[in-house]
């Protein structure tokens, strides 16, 4: 039978990194904001890409989207550099273009 040593009981190992995710930037902030309001109703990109009525078909809160409105507006304004009213504006667009129907 071989001995195998585990890497684990060895001093100088040391455990894989967990992948790093992609700094939220001004090419990915678009994808990010989609995947996380996804996110919020329990699913996924892929879900959404395998569903051509997901649109129609999976909906959202006012309160969720009360939170999810928190958490956009901030970050527009800090990856563009946007004052309060552009980065409402902005979030406006976005929830015409990519946002989820709310139905309570």
């Amino acid at each position: 039978m071989a001995n195998f040593v585990d890497d684990k009981d060895d001093p100088s190992y040391l455990p894989p990194e967990p992948p790093k995710k992609p700094k939220i930037d001004r090419t990915n902030v678009s994808m990010h904001l989609v995947e996380y309001q996804l996110a919020m109703v329990g699913k996924t990109l892929a879900e959404a890409k395998d569903n051509p009525l997901w649109y129609s078909d999976w909906t959202m809160t006012t309160a969720q989207h009360e939170e999810f409105k928190k958490y956009a507006i901030p970050l527009l304004k800090k990856v563009f550099k946007y004052n309060t009213k552009k980065a409402q504006n902005t979030f406006d667009w976005f929830n015409l273009q990519f946002g989820l129907r709310i139905k309570d």
